[in-house]
């Protein structure tokens, strides 16, 4: 170092020590020189502050590290290493960043946050999984990928050791450590072995896990569990060794604390039927839950969490009856504490309370003996040389033996249950490798510390220890492989502490053999330390006590209280209690207490044999082992395992006691820093040369103070030996090993300093230049400015004055102006005025004279119409006179014409020839009515009613006739019937009048109703008329806006349904292949010799579908049907022809459905409008006016013939009846006509009422639309007439599709029409040749064939037999080099000709045999070839290729409109294949999927490395230290390959991607596609990454992420994809890139951002300003306060609360339909493929 450096001088920052903060930041005010007692200081408030310093008083404080390395990653990364350095940093990152995991070395500082955070769901495992140590943010997913890959690399087996206090979170982390490892290293089996080790943690959280003053889910117990390793690094087992379990809890808790969770959670369960008999009650009532004061936890619920134990217990196997057997055990220690004991009189003894209850509650449960547990309870037996007595216990003994039985029951059961989990989790298979992860208690120091603090403090004194021979070895390690010379580094070694605890006759021995003596107290076992390890230098006895002692630990001094040591050590549970419950009636009771060295009974034994000579019992080993004995053996055992793997450090802190989200308490964070071995580690890195840099990063860091001719050395390494020599003098400073240059603590601080002062110097240099310039400059600017105004002023007061003459012109014609146009309009007023009264004084005498000639003309018409009136009265009066003297002349006449009639009435001749008459009439007329009764058949159902009446009136006229002739004689019957006859006549001529009327007013109606309608169809087209402009002018406004949001919002939700559609597809192709696997193994297992056809193709292959018919594929549903249910769901679903017919079927059955239905509605509307028909009415009215006259000629003429005979009755009788049935048709015709203007005038009424509906609705819509903005008009405008034309398209498209159906049903019929023609031709023909002529029939079938062949224009004929070759050499065998040369995708287009040959032929089993073939071997191919792109690439061109050859040669008319006429000539004429469409496209969207997934497993390991780290730019980024995780025991450093990637290395990936596809022949469409995938994968990834590097979050790394986007960006437009939404997904990664680079101080700043950020979630952008990272001093941190400004602007967005991107998310693929411009006869097939059976079209040969 420099002689002149002097790092105390002023304005350097310190840190002093502080009572409250433990350090305090502080700035040194004035130079400081070696030997002063006073260093003059400054606090960040402001005080002044003296700190002594001296070798009497403090040494100097510690220096602050420049701010350019507050926050980092690694603690080890820091220049001056120290433990207000330590604690600094991880402050900073705990409360400002938000970071709760921080490396120190090997070490991982995890900081508990009290708070759920979102940073363990699967995308994160997915962001650690295979990337390095150090390459991401400190995580424990970062740990856990460390222990596995170097267990995969290495082979060795690995340790994650998890310690801390109760509280710091060493469960969740050793929790999601083991997730970890299930989610990266799964099962390869259904065994599910992953899921059974999570569901361990439940079971073991329930039955370890209490409540405690500094943590609601303290662990009680030490784990350590061992994940086993297949050889292929899957999980395939798992064992768990437990610690210490504090058995203590189960009798006593302290207040506010609880015992173990499941007692709670059975109390909160005991309501369940299955829980009755354990006549358990609430906790607050158990002696052994209630201790505490408090069995709730805020926020727990224990009936849930029951729940998910009970899920654990089977999950992991453990069967109904052993978790009733469990629960069982369980409450009766709850009822064993609530036993009540009561001491007798003499204090020596003492007996159970008579007829407790929960005494035989207990043995109930458990299946022993009630009295003899009543018994023993209080009574004890004691053994001697000699004999065996039993002794009464007191009361307070009894107790003790009761809980300390309670602590042996719960103790055995833990373990029990810890066996039957490591049985669940064992497997059969060997074990390759393992991961253990050690869950244990930290250094724990309280008030009291009593037994269990002793133990575990003894269990992190050795951990410590092994921690601290690990780090000093990987430290040394270091040293070794960088040839630095190494000299031994003094650390801490707590050996003698060890040696002082175990020992031979440690504290351990000594507490064992007081235990043995007799009446040993921990009184004399104190004493006995007192004597034995007073001299010992971590051992001492307090001053005022005799009954503890001190212990020196590496973390702090602890003083441990006696007493109790030996009775906790002792374990004491009395033998009598052991036996009865060995002797339980439940053998699960009786189990658990079964010592381990008795063997089992043989059961081959049948003979019992007994010894005759009594031998004493053996006391049991296993109760003689003391609790420390038994600790100590399975530490020893834990260490070895521990030693024998490779160990991984996992430190918790507990950041407060108040249990607070995110608060940082400086004094407790310090004392767990010292107590888990943090600290240890900076001493041991700081003593030796903490910093290490590469040559490469230094030589980037640091070249600014190089001179220039070493800028252009190559040789970089001693470029940096020179600087280094010159800048620091002291070799001692710094050592130069083969890759790295190693720095003593301080010396990067001084190097930072340099560079610092280099910058500013520079800076300052080219602040005075450009503050010259920029002074000169407005110099120059000022002197043109002032001449400028000068020039400037004069010209304006010359203008003013200017100005000033004209404005005084102007204002005098502006007067003379004004007073003109004044008087102007004064006198035109005046005139107006004086015309105005003369024309209203003119039309006042005008109107005066008008109303004279009016009133006489008035009078003259009154006049005029009175005399007319009296005219017409007198002509009246004299026409009435003479009507009643004509009337009277005519009655007398009629009198005198009847008499004379009524003479000639009596005549019988007369009668005779009326009788002649009547009877021919009357049969003419009957017949006539019988003929229109026929007619009118369908009407008589209408007309009951009328003729109900009818008829009773015709029953009265008969009663009436009856009384009539039995009152007077013949001629008054003639009479009468006459008179009935001229009624009826009346009655006709009456309802023909009211049939005019009703003709007339219905005339009249509907000529209204039409010009009504008329006037509303006008009114209407105006309407329309308005309503079309203003959807005009609205739409020509902002119709392309509206169009954009409706057909985005469209195009969404089709992308939303596609995707759906796609991730079904997914799911279907996982599971068709995992069935594939399945029955490869099964084939496998049970293969035979011999021939074995699968089921799958043989249905397939063999299916007797006829594509032709549809009606024969309604005929086999039934069999389909029944086929499903024998084969299975499964089966049937890989048996494509089940499937098509069964899709068929439903489809015809839809189609019917629709036809029954419209036929329906048809037959309701014929229902109501049913009515005569047209014609019947007339023909009625004909009828019934022919039978009117025939009458009435009939009487006429009967009138001038008549005789004096009388008339017959019968005869007379049948003329009433005839004339009756007139009177009906007359009325039928009548009603008939009513119904028929009824219901015209209804349709007109409904036609109206609809018309007036459409009015109001169209009204409504113009007042509606009147009050909206001009977009909401615009957006409903779009929205009505998308609504309109959808409905108009369904309903056209609707149309089409039957017409179609119509069409192709037709052609169908038209060609089995045809064929049968044919057949029958052949048939005759082949009748008649003669059978002799063997040659002649063979040429002319040869002719024949030649002619079929030169009709095959386009088509590929082949054997049935040669279809399996077929598929071998076109699809299975074939390689896409060997048609690289001809044209793309010409399998398919061979394929399409041979199915195009097969529907010529209508050969449908081919069709389907060949399709179905096809499409299985190419899934076989791609199964074989699953990672092999191009393979992929070609068979998804093919696939979709051949899915657009059965659209394009479909005949349907919308794909047939680009093809040419030659090619519609080839469309298929036999078969709809639109199923097969269906099926291929889905095959296209599972080759689609699974190139995506290979592509992005190609790109995967370049995008960090080509987008984020490597240098585009070169020079740009500036390096940093990054501490430790350089030298990462997982960086890959083979020589096998390049460990990182360029951009450009990317850019040739996609390239040859590209390539690739668009050399297959696939579609642009899809192309773009794959590359909107790809880059989505890049943007993915890269931001996720950006998200967990702090290291990379700078300037610098924006600037250089912009540019490596621009590149991708240009590689999209110089392909030709830039318009497939490629680059939109890029977005993200974009605006982050910017958020980088943007300036992040002010308000204006933060909203800038958040305008920018628009593609960014709040997390993020929250996430990159904590993660962003300056690379030199003059560059600011981003400030907290600037970050929660961002917050609140930013909280009113509703963004998903994920931080990272999902990398697996698929965007739904698109086979947009692209019909091929090549004619299939110009296909060619090349020689090469060995398609030679193929026999092949050629053209027509021309005339």
């Amino acid at each position: 170092m420099a002689s002149d450096y002097n790092p105390y001088c002023k304005l350097t920052r310190v840190w002093v020590p502080d009572p409250d903060d433990v350090w305090k930041a502080a700035e040194i005010t004035r130079d400081y020189k070696e030997g002063e007692a006073v260093l003059h200081l400054q606090l960040e408030d402001g005080t002044p502050l003296e700190y002594q310093v001296g070798p009497k008083a403090n040494a100097l404080p510690f220096l602050r590290n420049p701010d350019i390395l507050v926050g980092e990653n690694d603690l080890t990364a820091l220049s001056y290493l120290h433990e207000p350095a330590v604690l600094h940093n991880l402050r900073v990152r705990f409360l400002e960043s938000n970071n709760i995991y921080t490396y120190c070395g090997i070490v991982l500082v995890a900081i508990n946050p009290y708070e759920q955070l979102q940073i363990y769901g699967e995308e994160v495992i997915t962001a650690y999984s295979g990337q390095n140590m150090g390459d991401m943010d400190p995580h424990i997913f970062a740990v856990a990928e460390e222990a596995y890959k170097q267990m995969a690399r290495d082979e060795k087996n690995q340790s994650i050791i998890v310690s801390g206090e109760s509280g710091a979170g060493k469960t969740v982390s050793a929790k999601y450590a083991m997730r970890y490892f299930a989610t990266v290293g799964g099962s390869s089996s259904d065994a599910n072995v992953e899921e059974k080790v999570l569901a361990s943690n439940p079971i073991m959280e329930a039955i370890g896990n209490a409540k405690t003053t500094r943590n609601d889910n303290s662990s009680r117990f030490g784990k350590y569990i061992q994940i086993g390793f297949s050889r292929h690094y899957h999980i395939i087992g798992a064992n768990m060794r437990t610690y210490l379990l504090e058995k203590s809890r189960v009798v006593f808790q302290a207040e506010e604390e609880r015992n173990y969770h499941i007692f709670y959670q059975l109390c909160a369960s005991a309501s369940l039927p299955e829980f009755k008999d354990l006549s358990l009650m609430s906790a607050e009532d158990f002696t052994y839950t209630s201790l505490g004061e408090n069995i709730f936890i805020e926020g727990v619920n224990d009936a849930d969490d029951f729940k998910k134990t009970r899920e654990a217990f089977t999950l992991l196997g453990i069967k109904e009856s052993s978790q009733s057997s469990i629960f069982k055990i369980m409450a009766s220690i709850l009822h064993l504490g609530n036993v009540e004991i009561v001491s007798e009189r003499d204090g020596e003894s003492c007996h159970v309370a008579r007829n407790d209850v929960h005494l035989q509650h207990f043995c109930r449960l458990l299946g022993v003996e009630l009295k003899q547990m009543d018994h023993w309870l209080c009574h004890r037996k004691l053994a001697t040389a000699s004999e065996t007595f039993v002794k009464t216990m007191s009361c307070q003994q009894a107790i003790n033996a009761r809980n300390a039985l309670a602590k042996h029951i719960y103790a055995h059961l833990f373990d029990w249950i810890v066996e039957h989990i490591n049985k669940a989790l064992h497997t059969s298979s060997k074990q390759h490798s393992f991961i253990g992860v050690l869950d244990i208690y930290g250094f724990e120091t309280f008030e009291v510390n009593s037994f269990e603090q002793f133990c575990i403090n003894y269990a992190n004194e050795k951990l410590q220890q092994q921690f601290n021979s690990h780090v000093f070895k990987l430290e040394q390690d270091e040293y070794m492989k960088e040839d630095i010379p190494w000299t031994l580094i003094d650390f801490y070694d707590n050996q003698p502490c060890i040696d002082l605890i175990e020992a031979r006759l440690g504290i351990l021995d000594l507490l064992d053999e007081e235990c043995k003596v007799p009446k040993g107290t921990d009184q004399n076992w104190a004493q006995k330390l007192y004597k034995q390890h007073s001299s010992s230098g971590h051992f001492q006895k307090p001053r005022m006590s005799n009954t503890s002692f001190i212990i020196i630990h590496f973390a702090d001094k602890v003083e441990y209280q006696c007493e109790g040591f030996l009775e906790k050590n002792r374990d004491t549970v009395y033998e009598e209690q052991i036996n009865i419950l060995k002797a339980s009636e439940f053998q699960l009771v009786a189990d658990l207490f079964q010592d381990k060295s008795d063997a089992p009974p043989s059961k081959a034994s049948k003979v019992n044999v007994r010894s005759l000579k009594t031998v004493p019992k053996v006391p049991n080993k296993e109760h003689r082992k003391t609790v420390g004995h038994q600790f100590r053996s399975s530490l020893h055992l834990l260490m070895d395992t521990l030693n024998a793997t490779t160990p991984h450090y996992v430190r918790c802190i507990k950041p407060n006691d108040l249990k607070e989200a995110f608060s940082f308490d400086s004094r407790r964070a310090v004392q767990q820093l010292r107590a888990c071995g943090v600290l240890e580690t900076i001493r041991i890195s700081a003593a030796g040369y903490p910093s290490r840099w590469t040559y490469p990063d230094f030589f980037s860091r640091y070249w600014v103070l190089m001179r220039k001719s070493d800028l252009t050395s190559a040789d970089k390494k001693q470029v940096c030996k020179n600087l280094l020599e010159t800048l620091i003098k002291e070799p001692d400073m710094f050592q130069f090993g083969k890759t790295k240059i190693f720095f003593r603590a301080g010396q990067v601080a001084y190097l930072e300093k340099l560079r610092t002062d280099k910058f500013r110097s520079a800076c300052i240099k080219i602040q005075k230049t450009v503050r010259g310039w920029l002074q000169r400059i407005r110099y120059r600017r000022v002197r043109r400015a002032a001449i400028g105004l000068q020039r400037y002023g004069r010209g304006y007061l010359a203008r003013r004055y200017a100005e000033f003459l004209r404005q005084n012109r102007a204002a005098l014609i502006c007067q003379k102006q004004y007073r003109m146009v004044r008087e102007r309009r004064k006198f035109l007023r005046i005139r107006r005025a004086t015309v105005t009264i003369q024309a209203y004084a003119r039309g006042m005498f005008t109107r005066r004279i008008f109303w004279e000639f009016m009133l006489h003309h008035k009078a003259m018409l009154i006049q005029k119409h009175v005399r007319g009136w009296l005219q017409r009265k007198k002509f009246r009066q004299a026409l009435d006179a003479a009507i009643i003297i004509q009337c009277a002349f005519r009655r007398m006449q009629a009198k005198r014409q009847l008499k004379q009639l009524k003479i000639e009435a009596r005549s019988a001749q007369h009668l005779k020839k009326l009788n002649t008459g009547m009877e021919n009439k009357i049969v003419q007329l009957q017949r006539k009515m019988d003929e229109q009764s026929k007619e009118l058949k369908t009407q008589n159902e209408q007309l009951v009613t009328v003729n109900a009446s009818l008829g009773s009136e015709v029953t009265k006229l008969q009663k009436q006739l009856e009384q009539v002739r039995s009152q007077q004689p013949d001629g008054g019957q003639v009479e009468s019937l006459q008179e009935e006859v001229e009624r009826l006549r009346e009655e006709l001529q009456e309802a023909q009048a009211h049939r005019k009327r009703m003709e007339e007013e219905h005339g009249n109606e509907k000529l209204s109703l039409s010009q009504r309608v008329e006037e509303l169809e006008a009114e209407n087209a105006l309407l329309k008329v308005e309503k079309d402009e203003l959807n005009r002018r609205i739409q020509q406004q902002t119709m392309n806006s509206a169009a954009k949001e409706s057909s985005a919002s469209l195009e969404m939700e089709l992308n939303q349904l596609r995707e759906r559609y796609q991730d079904l597809i997914k799911e279907y192709s996982r599971l068709e292949r995992r069935y594939d696997n399945l029955k490869e193994e099964m084939d496998l297992s049970k293969f035979q010799p011999g021939h074995h056809r699968n089921p799958s193709n043989q249905s397939s292959l063999e299916s007797d579908s006829n594509y032709s018919s549809v009606d024969k594929y309604v005929g086999e549903t039934d069999d389909s049907i029944q086929q499903v249910k024998e084969m299975g769901v499964e089966n049937a679903a890989m048996d494509i022809s089940l499937f098509m017919k069964l899709q068929i079927r439903v489809r015809e059955l839809e189609t019917e459905r629709k036809r029954l239905q419209v036929n329906l509605d048809k037959m309701e509307e014929q229902a109501k409008c049913k009515g005569p028909e047209p014609k019947t009415p007339t023909s009625d009215v004909a009828t019934g006016d022919l039978v009117y006259n025939n009458l009435k000629e009939s009487e006429v003429d009967g009138g001038l013939n008549s005789s004096k005979e009388p008339l017959d009755k019968e005869e007379a009788l049948k003329a009433y009846h005839g004339l009756c049935e007139s009177k009906k048709l007359l009325e039928a015709q009548l009603q008939t006509q009513t119904r028929q203007h009824r219901d015209e005038l209804e349709a007109l009424h409904t036609q109206i009422e609809l018309l007036k509906d459409d009015l109001e609705k169209k009204q409504e819509l113009l007042n509606y639309m009147s009050t909206l903005s001009p977009e909401a008009k615009v957006d409903y405008t779009v929205q009505q007439e998308l609504t309109r034309l959808t409905n108009s398209n369904l309903e056209l498209k609707g149309m089409v599709e039957k017409m179609e159906k119509n069409e192709r049903k037709l052609r169908k019929q038209l060609r089995i029409y045809m064929k049968k023609v044919q057949e029958l031709a052949a048939q005759a023909a082949a009748h008649d040749v003669d059978q002799n002529k063997d040659e002649k029939n063979k040429m002319i079938q040869k002719d024949i064939r030649m002619t079929k062949v030169k009709n095959f224009e386009g088509m590929l004929e082949y054997l049935k037999e040669d279809e399996a070759r077929l598929i071998k050499t076109l699809i299975t065998d074939i390689q896409p080099s060997t048609v690289s040369a001809t044209v793309p995708c010409l399998p398919a287009y061979i394929l399409f000709m041979c199915i195009r040959h097969a529907d010529y032929i209508n050969d449908d089993q081919k069709v389907i045999s060949l399709l179905t073939s096809s499409i299985n071997a190419i899934k076989k191919v791609l199964k074989r070839n699953n990672d092999d792109f191009e393979m992929i690439s070609f068979w998804l061109a093919n696939s979709s290729r051949l899915l657009h050859c059965l659209k394009q040669y479909s005949g349907e008319e919308a794909f047939m409109t680009q093809n040419t006429t030659k090619q519609n000539e080839h469309c298929l004429k036999n078969f709809d294949l639109a199923e097969y469409r269906q099926i291929l496209s889905d095959l296209s969207i599972q080759i689609y999927q699974q190139l995506i997934k290979v592509a992005q497993g190609i790109i995967q390991p370049m995008i960090v490395s080509a987008m984020l780290e490597s240098e585009s730019i070169p020079s740009l980024a500036g390096v940093k230290s990054m501490g430790y995780r350089n030298r990462s025991s997982s960086m890959d450093t083979d020589a096998d390959g390049p460990t990182t990637y360029t951009l450009q290395g990317l850019i040739r990936q996609l390239s040859q991607f590209n390539s690739i596809m668009r050399d297959h022949g696939l579609d642009p469409e899809v192309v773009g596609q794959v590359a909107r995938q790809l880059f989505h994968c890049i943007n993915a990834f890269t931001l996720n990454n950006l998200l967990l590097r702090k290291d990379i979050c700078s300037w610098s790394t924006g600037m250089q992420l912009r540019y490596n986007t621009s590149q991708l960006e240009e590689w999209l437009r110089a392909n030709n994809l830039f318009q497939s939404k490629a680059s939109a997904t890029l977005e993200p990664i974009i605006q982050a890139a910017q958020l980088l680079q943007v300036k992040k101080k002010t308000s204006q700043d933060a909203e800038a951002i958040c305008s920018l950020c628009t593609a960014l979630t709040v997390q993020q952008i929250v996430k990159i300003l904590n993660l962003y990272t300056p690379l030199n001093e003059f560059e600011e941190r981003v400030t907290v306060s600037f970050i929660r400004n961002v917050q609140s602007v930013l909280q009113e967005r509703n963004d998903p609360p994920q931080l990272l991107l999902d990398t697996k998310h698929t965007f739904p693929v698109l086979f947009p339909y692209a019909p091929s411009a090549l004619s299939l006869e110009a296909v060619r097939i090349p020689p090469s493929l060995g398609l030679d059976f193929l026999v092949r079209s050629g053209p027509a040969p021309s005339d």
